[in-house]
C-alpha cells in the first residue's frame, strides 16, 4: 500500500505543479491577450481563412524605462510596418493594426489554424508621461520598438514657511 500512497501523492504534486504553472501564465500574459476581429470580405480576399482562424493571440510587450525616455518592445510578426497605427492617450500607448492573412497556395485544407489574423487593439499602460511628438517606433524582424521621450517636469522645489 505504502507504493500506491507514493503515486497519490506523486500524481497530487503533479497537478498541483501544472495548475500552479497554468495560473502563473494566466497571470503574466492576460494583458498581451489580445482579440483580433476578421475582416470584411470586401478587405481580405482570404476571409474564409479569417473567420476560420483563432480570434484571440498574444501580442506580448516588454516596457523598460530609464531617465529620460521609455522603450516599449510588441512583439507582432508576420506584419508590414504600414500595418500599425501608434498613438498615446493620456498615459496609454495605444497600438492598432492589421494582420493580413497570407496564403501561397490555394489547394489543400488547414488543419490547424492557431495564428490570429485581423484588426487588433492593444493598449499598454506607460509609467510616465511621454512626449508623443518626439516619439520613435521601428519595426523589424517580428518587434515593433517605440521610443518615448519623458515629459519635462521642473524638479520638485521645497517652499518654505514665513514666520508672522
Amino acid at each position: 500500500m505504502a507504493t500506491l500512497n507514493d503515486v497519490r501523492h506523486g500524481l497530487s504534486r503533479t497537478w498541483q505543479n501544472l495548475a500552479e504553472g497554468w495560473h502563473q501564465l494566466r497571470d503574466r500574459a492576460s494583458h498581451a491577450l489580445t482579440r483580433f476581429n476578421p475582416l470584411s470580405d470586401k478587405e481580405e480576399t482570404e476571409g474564409k481563412l479569417l473567420y476560420q482562424g483563432s480570434r484571440w493571440g498574444l501580442l506580448t510587450s516588454d516596457v523598460e524605462e530609464s531617465t529620460n525616455s521609455i522603450a516599449v518592445r510588441l512583439e507582432a510578426p508576420g506584419m508590414e510596418k504600414e500595418d500599425f497605427d501608434i498613438s498615446v492617450y493620456d498615459d496609454v500607448l495605444l497600438v492598432k493594426g492589421i494582420k493580413h492573412a497570407q496564403r501561397e497556395q490555394k489547394k489543400g485544407n488547414y488543419h490547424i489554424l492557431e495564428c490570429a489574423y485581423g484588426r487588433f487593439e492593444r493598449a499598454i499602460p506607460l509609467p510616465a508621461e511621454v512626449d508623443e511628438n518626439t516619439a520613435k517606433a521601428r519595426y523589424k524582424r517580428g518587434v515593433l520598438t517605440i521610443q518615448l521621450q519623458k515629459k519635462n517636469h521642473s524638479p520638485r522645489t521645497r517652499i518654505n514657511i514665513q514666520s508672522e
